[in-house]
């Protein structure tokens, strides 16, 4: 049985299976050059903006 949604719940809280993957890529991509040219580092500022209450907006 699954726990009652909480709209107050980080990610770690909500799926730390989810949050596990998200912090080993972030150290993978930290710790390794990538040299895949189809793949590109985003800016904080930009995954900021993506994580926003502005997506709420998409449709």
């Amino acid at each position: 049985m699954t726990a009652p949604f909480n709209y107050n719940n980080t990610l770690n809280q909500a799926d730390p299976a989810l949050w596990g993957m998200i912090e080993h890529e972030v150290v993978r991509q930290h710790e390794h050059i990538e040299l895949i040219a189809s793949e590109n580092y985003t800016s904080p500022a930009v995954m900021q903006a993506q994580g926003s209450q502005l997506t709420n907006k998409y449709a």
